[in-house]
């Protein structure tokens, strides 16, 4: 049973209809003994009023003929066990018993019996046992109608408050399903009970993020295909040369414009997925694994060694022991990677003796990879902006497309660490420290 609404109803109702029984139960058991306890008082003061009467024998006997409607059996006996007076005289009646309240049986069935004495003779009042059950019973049961008009009562009740507190749930869910993808407005819950108000606080900040992430994305969108046009556009603008060419000379110089512009359309390409890959909402859907950064940047030094040496560049490492941390590889090595691709491209042109410093050590319990360069380094001003998407800088390298350090801060983040921007020492340069925790 998932339905909220029925299993509020069947317990709340069950709940009612245990307690009903029990209390009618309770009631009923306490009626009827207050009615034996009546009756036993009836019987006491009948035979004590009768006791009171200054009457002869003879009188008396005559006197109680009176009573020979009753409900009840009197009885008087004299001291020699002789029966005087039966109001019954066709009930087989219990004899004379000893003074005070008793229960007798006889052939007719059980009796409920107060006897006294006075002036010597017994005066003793019966009551059948059934006649006693059958008055006492009716009077017990009069007292259960109540119990019988208020529990549906209460059933009813139960079932229109049960649905009107329901209908809140619904009345959200049809809120949002009437909704557009484009409406993530709050959902409005000054209305709603207080306990279902942590609910939609909670949905309204899931609508919350989720409009950021679809703003987000639309602008991501946008910026991927504003700077994705440009390569293109002179791709095919290279490529119309290409064709044009009057000599061979003239042909090779479009066809490497053209390679070098699909070298640039296919690293902007590349960079973009880099930047989903390393998307923090993606982070459940990659499951992280021990990663050696020493050995990491071990390998991202040598495939950069040839680019590095053709700018006359040199790339040190310097990482003496493993440092093991949990992780993703893959987006671990993007993250190296456009470090060091953006330490070469804005050191410029070397002499062979410009290095670029590549380090990966332990620092208490983190992991702290670096790489320091000998470029222009970046103006304090524009040391967050440069973590935006498609940002760059006035003294950006040619060829770059402004995701680098935003897809280092998204890995970074997403691996529960921090980038610092600060200057080399020595002050010329930029030293790039990414710090993560250990495995």
């Amino acid at each position: 049973m998932n339905s909220m609404r029925k299993r509020l109803l069947v317990w709340l109702l069950l709940t009612v209809l245990l307690g009903g029984v029990v209390a009618a139960s309770v009631v009923f058991y306490q009626a009827r003994e207050q009615v034996n306890e009546l009756f036993d008082y009836q019987l006491r003061q009948l035979a004590l009023a009768l006791r009171d009467r200054a009457y002869s024998p003879a009188q008396l006997a005559e006197a109680l003929r009176e009573e020979a409607g009753s409900d009840f059996v009197i009885q008087v006996w004299s001291p020699d066990g002789r029966l005087l007076y039966g109001s019954h005289p066709n009930l087989d009646a219990p004899g004379p018993v000893s003074p005070g309240f008793g229960d007798v049986g006889t052939s007719s069935g059980q009796w409920r019996v107060f006897a006294t004495y006075h002036r010597g003779l017994t005066i003793q009042v019966a009551q059948h046992r059934l006649a006693r059950e059958a008055l006492a019973l009716g009077a017990a049961l009069r007292t259960l109608i109540p119990f019988l008009l208020v529990l549906p009562l209460m059933g009813w009740l139960i079932w229109k408050l049960v649905g009107r507190e329901v209908k809140v749930l619904e009345v959200a869910a049809q809120a949002v399903a009437r909704r557009s993808p484009e409406s993530l407005e709050p959902i409005d819950a000054s209305a709603a009970p207080t306990e279902v108000q942590p609910l939609m606080s909670a949905l309204n900040g899931l609508l919350g993020r989720l409009g950021t992430a679809l703003t987000q994305q639309r602008q991501f969108i946008a910026d991927a295909a504003h700077e994705l046009r440009t390569p293109l556009t002179a791709l095919r603008l290279q490529l119309q040369l290409a064709e044009r060419a009057r000599d061979e000379a003239e042909r090779d110089r479009a066809h490497a414009a053209l390679r070098e512009g699909i070298g640039r359309a296919v690293h902007v390409v590349e960079q973009l997925l880099a930047l989903a890959r390393a998307d923090p909402e993606a982070r459940n859907n990659v499951a992280h694994r021990p990663v050696d950064l020493a050995d990491l940047a071990r390998s991202v030094v040598q495939e950069f060694d040839a680019a590095a040496a053709t700018r006359g560049l040199a790339l040190a490492l310097d990482a003496p022991e493993p440092v093991v941390i949990e992780g993703n590889r893959a987006t671990l090595h993007a993250l190296m990677e456009n470090l060091v691709d953006n330490a070469i491209r804005y050191s410029g042109q070397g002499t062979g003796a410009e290095r670029i410093e590549v380090r990966v050590r332990r620092q208490g319990g983190d992991a702290v990879f670096e790489v320091e360069d000998r470029g222009p380094g970046i103006p304090s001003a524009e040391r967050e902006r440069v973590f935006d998407r498609f940002y760059r800088g006035e003294s950006a390298a040619e060829g770059g497309t402004g995701l680098g350090l935003a897809i280092v801060r998204r890995v970074a983040e997403r691996h529960g660490g921090r980038v610092e921007l600060l200057d080399a020492p020595g002050g010329r340069g930029l030293l790039v420290r990414v710090t993560l925790s250990l495995a």
